[in-house]
């Protein structure tokens, strides 16, 4: 098993990367659906996902 990862390893071992980022924003949203309780529709659930973790800025823009 070893010798079909290595490459892969020794990549990750160099270059430290991870998938740290992603699993931080993919515990963010399941705490997101946690508080919600569920949401009516899809569309009021990627709200609440940019709202909280995309920046999104729901000021007009003539207020700026």
């Amino acid at each position: 098993m070893f010798e079909r990862h290595e490459k892969g390893i020794i990549n990750a071992i160099i270059t430290g990367a991870n998938n740290a980022r992603a699993e931080r924003l993919n515990g963010a949203i399941q705490e997101i659906k946690t508080i919600g309780r569920g949401y009516r529709n899809t569309e009021n659930l990627r709200t609440a996902i940019l709202f909280f973790h995309g920046n999104l800025d729901l000021l007009p823009h003539k207020y700026l």
